[in-house]
C-alpha cells in the first residue's frame, strides 16, 4: 500500500494526504521533473507567476520543473506548520516526514520562499495558528508579522 494518496486539498485545489501512519524519518515520496537552467527559467513563460508552478532551485545554476503528471509530489501544499520536509543530494529531492503523521493527515512542508517585494504574489491559504498570510519561509515571516503590527499602529 502507498504512504500516501491524492484528494481534495482543505489547503488549495488537490492535495497529498497519508493513507496510513508514517514515522518521522520515513522517505515518503521522490519529487521529479526535468533539469532546466536558470537561464531556461528566467526566458521561459512557463514559470510566471500567475500562474501554478511546480518549481525547485536545486542550485546557482539549476532549477527543477516538476511541472508533469508522473511527478504526483507536486500536490504536497504548502502549510506555515509543515509535517514533511524537503531533503536531497546533488539533484534528487526526497520528500520525507519531519514528525509523525496520522492517517488521513494533509501532507505539507514550507514551500521556503524568500522574502522580497513580491511576497504578496504568494498568498497563504494553509490555515495553521502561525501562518502570516503569506508563502514564506519560516525564518522570514517575523517580517511579515512586524509589517503586520506596523500597519495597526499607524491607523
Amino acid at each position: 500500500m502507498k504512504l500516501y494518496r491524492v484528494k481534495k486539498s482543505k489547503i488549495d485545489n488537490q492535495g497529498m494526504y497519508a493513507n496510513k501512519n508514517i514515522k518521522t524519518g520515513t522517505r515518503i515520496i521522490y519529487y521529479k521533473g526535468k533539469i532546466i537552467t536558470k537561464k531556461e527559467t528566467e526566458k521561459n513563460p512557463k514559470y510566471d507567476n500567475d500562474k501554478a508552478i511546480y518549481l525547485f532551485n536545486l542550485n546557482s545554476k539549476y532549477d527543477l520543473d516538476g511541472d508533469f503528471k508522473y511527478n504526483t509530489a507536486r500536490l504536497i501544499n504548502h502549510s506555515c506548520d509543515p509535517n514533511c520536509e524537503v531533503d536531497g543530494k546533488g539533484l534528487k529531492l526526497w520528500i520525507f516526514a519531519l514528525r509523525d503523521i496520522k492517517k488521513g493527515e494533509e501532507l505539507s512542508y514550507d514551500y521556503g520562499f524568500s522574502f522580497d517585494e513580491d511576497y504578496k504574489q504568494f498568498p497563504c491559504r494553509c490555515g495553521s495558528k502561525n501562518c502570516c498570510g503569506y508563502i514564506v519561509r519560516e525564518g522570514s515571516r517575523w517580517r511579515i508579522k512586524k509589517t503586520k503590527k506596523n500597519k495597526k499602529s499607524n491607523i
